[in-house]
């Protein structure tokens, strides 16, 4: 694999993590880990974080800041 295939791979999955962050803050889905009921600031920081992530993956090019 390519390291602009890995960056392409890596970014989309950040993407879609911080887009179901965000949709269960839009719809105010809860959810459950164990019976333990995960806070919604939880996805708060999930949105922030996978948002970066997916950022700095679509911004490199061939492992290279840009």
């Amino acid at each position: 694999m390519t390291q602009r295939a890995f960056n392409l791979a890596a970014g989309t999955l950040f993407l879609i993590v911080a887009i179901l962050h965000a949709l269960r803050l839009f719809f105010k889905w809860h959810a459950s880990v164990s019976g333990w009921v995960v806070p919604m600031w939880v996805s708060w920081l999930g949105v922030v974080v996978a948002g970066f992530l997916a950022y700095s993956a679509f911004s490199q090019k061939n492992g290279k800041e840009s």
